[in-house]
Order: C-alpha cells, then structure tokens, then sequence
C-alpha cells in the first residue's frame, strides 16, 4: 500500500512538473515574440486556405485573417510580425522565398510544411476518383517518399531557420486526421478513410520527429480535431467542394482558431 501511494505521489509530482514546465516554456515564448517578433512561414494550413477573408495584396498565397498567425498576432502584438506562409508551399519554397523576415532577433516562428512535399493534393485527388487499392497504393508511394527523402527536406528547412533565427522559438506544427471513422458517411469508403488517417499520422510521427532532432516545440493538432474531424458532425475541415477546389480538405476559420490556434497557444 505506502509503495502504491508513493508512486501515485510520484507520478503526480512529475506531472505537476512537467505541465509547469511545459507552460514556462510557453510564457517564455510569447515574451520572446514581445520582444523580438513573430515570423509563421509554411503552407496552406498556415497561410489559411479554406478560413475566408484572404489578404488580397497576398494574391496566390491566400493569407487569411483568420488563420492562426494572424489569430495569434492580433492576441499577443509581438514587436513585428512577418506573414510569409503561402498556398501550396513545398520545403524548397519555404527555403527560397519565406525566411526573409528571420533574424537573430526573431522570438517566435511558427511553420507547417512536408504535406505538398509528400504530395497531399495528388493522394487526395486518387483516392476522390480511385478504386481503394489505387487509393491505397498512391498512400503507400507517400509513406516511402515521407521515409526516404522528407526527413532531408525538413532537415534542411530547420537548419536554416536555426541559422537565421538562432534565439527564437521554433513551434512545428503537423496535421490533422482527417476522417471520424466508424460512422455513416457519403464520400469515400472507410478503408480509404482510414488510410488517409493512418497516412497523416505517419507524416506527424517523421515531422516531430525531426522537429526534436532540431529542438524545435511540435504541435500536434490531432488531439484538438478529434471530434471535428470530416463526417463527425461538427467538422472543422473542408470536405471536397467542386465548386471550390482548392479549400478541399482544409481547415475551416473554426479550425483555424479552435485547433491549430489553441495548440500555438500552448506551445509557443
């Protein structure tokens, strides 16, 4: 019984600990911004594809007010804030063209990339118009690319920022699940479902890990879709709109603030 009670007490005592810790690490976050700005690079789930109300002078790149960057900024006014994540961004556009406004004054990047690199809009489309082995097969030849080559891209990315912003706070964001499986549902087969889902966790489980590698915080959106995921009821993500292709598969604005905002919020 007392070693029962002690390793209650134990465990409990780390707990405590670690969120303690875990929110340090977050108020150190938001007062590094404070001081030394906010940069969010990435893709289309950063730049807010599928939320509405885009920034018209950000033209292609689709940058929403109401996408959790600017959600964030709006929350916290860091000393500067630097808006460069962009629709259809891959890890070579985000080298390219999104690190500009990184320096050794940054306190605060956030960034989500890897999903176009695996190609995420071509798995999407052959599982729409696909049989379920076609489907399946196309998810396979993603998980090998996320095995074989993506660790190197994100690696690279990661570098970068390190070499640019030395001082910041780096948050890598992943994806979410995109199907609540088990219930009647229009669209695709539960088997194509389930794949998807499994292949998300799969590109989550590479990028925190390289995430860490770096020392870099991961933000898993996955625990605060569930329940909002497509066919739940209450999604947050864009199901496939023929009338608006490109918000397919997106986060709605709720998805923006409810999921991916409230994860910024505890790991930066």
């Amino acid at each position: 019984m007392r070693r029962s009670r002690l390793v209650v007490f134990v465990s409990s005592l780390l707990l405590a600990l670690g969120t303690a810790l875990t929110g340090a690490a977050s108020a150190q976050g938001a007062q590094l911004a404070a001081t030394g700005g906010y940069v969010a690079l990435g893709d289309s789930y950063s730049s807010g594809v599928g939320a509405g109300s885009y920034i018209s002078s950000s033209g292609n790149c689709k940058r929403s007010t109401k996408a959790y960057p600017y959600l964030w900024n709006a929350a916290h006014a860091p000393s500067s804030f630097t808006f460069a994540a962009c629709s259809g961004a891959r890890t070579d556009e985000v080298l390219a063209s999104q690190l500009g406004g990184l320096s050794s004054s940054t306190g605060l990047v956030s960034i989500t990339a890897g999903g176009n690199d695996a190609g995420f809009a071509d798995v999407m489309t052959t599982c729409v118009t696909g049989s379920d082995s076609t489907c399946l097969s196309r998810i396979d030849t993603a998980k090998a690319y996320v095995d074989s080559t993506l660790p190197g891209k994100l690696d690279s990315v990661y570098s970068a920022i390190s070499a640019k912003a030395p001082n910041a706070r780096v948050v890598v964001i992943g994806y979410p699940r995109f199907y609540k499986l088990g219930t009647v549902c229009l669209g695709l087969s539960e088997a194509k479902r389930s794949a998807i889902n499994n292949a998300a966790d799969y590109l989550d489980a590479a990028t925190a890990r390289r995430a860490a590698a770096h020392g870099f915080a991961f933000g898993d959106v996955r625990t605060t879709f569930t329940g909002h995921e497509i066919c739940s009821g209450s999604s947050w993500l864009h199901s496939l709109n023929w009338l608006n292709i490109g918000e397919s598969y997106h986060p709605t604005a709720s998805g923006q603030s409810g999921g991916y905002l409230s994860v910024l919020n505890s790991a930066a």
